[in-house]
């Protein structure tokens, strides 16, 4: 939840007037109410905001310095057609008014207008909206049902293969997913899963890597009560426990030749027998694989089956890292955000959504960084950044210190040396915490709890910024 002197804003209103008067009296107004607002100078700086951030309502000035609003609207209206608009000018005709509305606009108001009028009116439409985004979203869920859980993209890169997922679920066909470590091979796995005639039936996930040998194929095929010292009773196989469903090889890549003779035969015979056992079983089991290694080169090194390689690759699958499809980035980390904030109970909106975002400096650093873990790397960093998140808006400082150096900002850990001349901005903001800090650590006799107290933050707040920040702590009283 939010702090009880935080209330978090009913809704986001762009304001595109080149008028600072208007802009300001608008702003004040609106703030008033709760609203969160942002402004605009021409048209191309409002059309370019609206590109990268989500508003629930655009109020519009007429007459603009580089373009017309009229011409705005129709500009706007072809990329996107639910987002309402209120055009706002001093030209009050009817005219006017019905071009207005045939180029997309939802109301018009004339300059003076009616504060009470247009605080209604906006209201109602605010309103109206959500119930219609809530209503779009039920109905999408009820029809595709969890097609696509927790994967996020609006990249080229990612739709093609979301329409590849599509495309390959409802077969039986073999599929390999391949990628770099944290690009979420398994969610792709789940997906076609869940997209296929087998989503009612189980999916069994098995880490190839963690077991040895032989453990492994008593896990994947079963074995009955006696066939090795320790085996008490017969146990089911994923493979039977599949039946039906999918079985899915993350790090395909690291079994052994013998056991990849064994899973050859259960992908073309349909059958298997359990350790111990003289009967064979037969199977209907969907087998996807995922790997980080290169199969092609493993199976030139002897280290993998020629005929199982191509047997899994028959639809290769091939996720891009994050660095090459960082467009997907801001729709990522406000998909972490949302997770983490519900799971934490902290920074939740009205509609029980998070309301965190990351300042202007702080987005610059992480669509900069190269994620060598990929998405799971950025979801770890969003999660670390709910848990310190103090205000709404989360600055730089919060951001791990190795993603802070690889960006430039350089943490220094001796709290007597000065910052350098060409210090960045980012660490002005951390060297002046970590002044405070110490300042209000030696008012407070080094009691981390009446500190904390002191600067109105969470305790595990402090202690995240006294680790990060280098700060000695030293006894009470030394």
């Amino acid at each position: 939840m939010l702090p009880d002197d935080i209330k978090a804003p009913r809704a986001r209103i762009l304001i595109v007037d080149d008028e600072e008067d208007i802009r300001e009296g608008l702003e004040t107004l609106l703030t008033l109410e709760n609203y969160r607002v942002d402004q605009a100078v021409t048209a191309n700086e409002g059309l370019a905001r609206l590109e990268t951030t989500s508003f629930d309502l655009v109020l519009l000035d007429l007459m603009l310095p580089d373009k017309s609003g009229i011409d705005f609207l129709a500009e706007f209206r072809q990329r996107d057609t639910i987002t309402p608009v209120f055009l706002i000018t001093a030209y009050g005709s009817l005219e006017v008014a019905v071009q207005a509305l045939k180029n997309g606009a939802n109301d018009y108001f004339s300059k003076p207008w009616d504060n009470e009028k247009l605080l209604i009116e906006i209201d109602r439409q605010i309103t109206k909206g959500k119930l219609e985004t809530e209503n779009r979203e039920l109905k999408r869920a009820m029809k595709q049902r969890y097609s696509f859980p927790n994967i996020v993209g609006k990249s080229e890169r990612m739709l093609r293969i979301l329409d590849l997922v599509s495309q390959v679920s409802p077969s039986r066909t073999t599929i390999l997913v391949t990628g770099e470590t944290g690009t979420g091979k398994e969610l792709i796995a789940k997906a076609i899963h869940t997209n296929s005639p087998r989503a009612d039936h189980p999916f069994i996930a098995v880490n190839s890597g963690s077991l040895p040998s032989d453990l492994l194929e008593s896990n994947l095929f079963g074995h009955v009560k006696g066939a090795f010292t320790g085996a008490v009773s017969t146990h089911k196989g994923c493979f039977e426990m599949a039946n039906m469903g999918t079985i899915f090889f993350d790090e395909i890549g690291t079994i052994s030749l013998e056991t990849q003779a064994k899973l050859l035969r259960v992908i073309q015979e349909r059958e298997f027998m359990p350790l111990g056992s003289t009967d064979t079983l037969k199977v209907d089991t969907r087998v996807l694989a995922a790997t980080n290694s290169d199969l092609k080169r493993l199976v030139d090194e002897g280290k993998f089956r020629e005929d199982l390689y191509y047997r899994l690759n028959v639809i290769n699958i091939q996720l891009p890292p994050l660095r090459d499809r960082k467009e997907d980035i801001p729709a990522l980390i406000e998909h972490f955000f949302n997770k983490y904030c519900k799971e934490n109970e902290k920074f939740l909106d009205v509609h029980g959504r998070g309301a965190l975002e990351f300042e202007p400096e702080a987005m610059n650093l992480l669509m900069e960084h190269a994620w060598p873990g990929n998405v799971r790397e950025l979801e770890n960093v969003v999660e670390r950044a709910v848990v310190l998140a103090t205000t709404q808006v989360v600055p730089a400082t919060v951001l791990p210190e190795s993603l802070l150096q690889a960006g430039g900002v350089r943490i220094r850990h001796d709290p007597s040396g000065s910052l350098p001349a060409d210090a960045s901005l980012y660490e002005m903001v951390a060297d002046f915490e970590r002044a405070k800090i110490l300042q209000v650590l030696d008012e407070s006799g080094y009691s981390q709890t009446d500190a904390a107290e002191l600067l109105r933050i969470p305790l595990s707040t402090l202690n995240q910024k006294i680790k990060r920040l280098n700060i000695e702590i030293r006894k009470r009283g030394s």
